[in-house]
């Protein structure tokens, strides 16, 4: 007769407290504004800017023609973990095994959901540059790239609403390098802290290598690998209609509970402001 001990059930909790440990840091609500209405379809919130024009005195003028850009985001993915929990393991454990796993279940899906819409926004952005030789993993090249990036998206007004860049967790050591060599009361706070997270006003996020990605997910298909993004704060969009949701369900023929979490997503870099979104190919 096989028997099951208690060991077995704190060694799953240890698992998943090691999980919180190290989680990914999530960015992309950081970077994007995000809609939680009912809404399946947002029409664009930008339009077209008018044609001013400069001539001598006349008092005469031609009408010109208004158009917009019919450009809509449109819910069309969803996000699903879903785990069956059996009676004897939650009532043998020596904790709450369905908070937990209801705990962890969130954490994944959001973080699936930070990958998709990130690689959602590098694909769409218009705006485009190419590194020098080693990308950000050289210390030499930090400085030119970031200016070269501020320059991208300077002088137009949506740029007050602050500055990002994504870069992956291998850019890093090129970064602290850049850091701990420029100025001194900078130099001196990332020699004594690290990795600063803002450089020239440009805030940093770090997610984990493979991030950026070639892959298909859902109605997506992604060619991002070797690249990361850059651009203007809130000038892109996802749409997360009721946020994350669960259910537990009783399923027939077993104990205990069917635990499930989902959400809708979709996401967008409205047509007008798409040049404000810089994917960038690390050469």
């Amino acid at each position: 007769m096989n028997t099951l001990s208690t060991k077995t059930y704190r060694d799953k909790y240890r698992s998943a407290s090691l999980e919180v440990a190290l989680r990914n840091g999530l960015v992309a609500e950081a970077i994007c504004s995000v809609d939680r209405s009912d809404l399946k379809t947002l029409q664009s919130p930008y339009q077209t800017a008018p044609t001013v024009v400069v001539q001598a005195l006349a008092g005469t003028y031609t009408p010109a023609a208004y158009t917009i850009t019919d450009d809509t985001l449109t819910v069309a993915d969803e996000f699903i973990v879903s785990e069956h929990i059996f009676d004897f393991e939650e009532s043998l454990s020596m904790f709450d095994l369905f908070a937990a796993r209801q705990e962890d279940q969130n954490y994944a899906v959001m973080a699936k959901i930070d990958g998709f819409v990130l690689n959602v926004i590098t694909e769409a952005g218009t705006g485009t540059y190419t590194t020098p030789a080693g990308g950000f993993t050289s210390a030499a090249n930090i400085n030119e790239i970031m200016s070269n990036l501020a320059s991208k998206v300077a002088g137009f007004s949506e740029s007050y609403n602050g500055l990002f860049l994504v870069i992956e967790n291998t850019d890093v050591p090129g970064f602290i390098q850049a850091q701990a060599a420029n100025g001194f009361s900078f130099a001196d706070a990332a020699l004594n802290n690290g990795f600063m997270s803002s450089y020239m006003g440009i805030d940093v996020y770090v997610v984990r290598s493979g991030v950026f990605k070639d892959a298909t997910e859902g109605t997506q298909t992604f060619t991002n690998a070797g690249h990361r993004v850059f651009g203007v704060k809130n000038v892109a969009t996802y749409a997360a209609p009721r946020g994350i949701k669960f259910e537990e369900k009783a399923v027939s023929g077993k104990t205990g509970m069917e635990l499930v979490t989902f959400g809708y997503i979709g996401a967008k870099v409205w047509a007008p402001k798409a040049s404000l979104i810089v994917d960038i190919t690390l050469a």
